[in-house]
């Protein structure tokens, strides 16, 4: 793998949370309707601008793990002293896409290292890099693992440990709502529901509480349950629940973040259509 073809693993990474950003209505998440009439604490054109600020960093992680070519606690560590340097970058272009960048990060690193290995495959190869600890890490708990400590939720780190189930949950997803006939944009938000309705998202625990969180988590199932996007009785549910985290200003930035990692496994993912092989 050369380092064009980690640049090239960058921007599908980039495109990925760009196209999780430009979905709407996302329940509780900034959409590009924050550019009109509605505001959600975070410009979502900012939050645009940002991601673009992920480029270098995620094609260093690239470049790190194809020299480094095996799982080890050395290329853990170089993550995440590149992955502190992205978040720093990123904030002075508007801040946001920590959760992402963690899931990307490893994603993209999976991919350059195992370049062999089946698109899908990708969180497994992932597992392995996620399963050392990073030893350069500050020893101050962050937000997020204090509160997964706090209510025994996986957590980010977890959630990588574990192989990533819920971006194996929204690539399934993925794959069933475009069988059955959704568009592009109502197959994603379906994706996104999927990983509402079981994640137990640490930044939701943090700002809701444990009630709060199980109260997302039905409203996600209800949208499903009522035939998802494609219906109009899901799309009812979904313009509630959406009104409803936004009233309550509670946001469920992890299950975004791990729609990106799907979108990026996704993306790398060939596709066959009625006209053949995708180019």
């Amino acid at each position: 793998m050369s380092s064009r073809e980690d640049d090239a693993l960058a921007r599908a990474a980039v495109d990925a949370l760009t196209g999780q950003l430009a979905l709407a209505p996302k329940p509780g998440l900034p959409d590009p309707r924050d550019l009109g009439a509605r505001t959600t604490g975070t410009d979502h054109g900012s939050l645009r601008w940002s991601a673009k600020a992920l480029a270098p960093g995620l094609a260093a992680m690239a470049a790190a793990a194809r020299r480094t070519g095996e799982p080890t606690p050395q290329l853990r560590a170089e993550l995440g002293a590149i992955g502190r340097c992205t978040e720093h970058s990123v904030g002075l272009a508007g801040g946001g896409h920590r959760g992402a960048l963690w899931t990307l990060g490893l994603l993209v690193a999976a991919a350059a290292l195992d370049p062999g290995a089946a698109p899908r495959d990708l969180p497994a190869v992932a597992k392995r890099i996620a399963a050392h600890t990073d030893r350069g890490a500050p020893r101050r708990a962050s937000r997020g693992s204090s509160v997964s400590a706090k209510y025994g939720a996986a957590g980010a780190r977890g959630e990588a440990r574990a192989g990533f189930p819920h971006v194996r949950r929204a690539l399934d997803a993925l794959a069933a709502s475009r069988t059955a006939g959704a568009v592009e944009a109502e197959a994603r938000l379906d994706a996104l529901l999927t990983v509402m309705s079981t994640l137990q998202d640490t930044e939701l625990l943090h700002t809701a509480g444990p009630l709060g969180l199980r109260h997302v988590q039905a409203g996600a199932r209800g949208v499903l349950e009522a035939g998802g996007t494609t219906t109009d009785a899901g799309r009812t549910a979904l313009l509630a629940l959406d009104t409803d985290l936004h009233t309550r200003a509670w946001s469920p930035r992890g299950s975004a973040g791990l729609l990106a990692g799907a979108l990026f496994v996704d993306a790398l993912t060939p596709r066959i259509s009625s006209r053949g092989p995708a180019a």
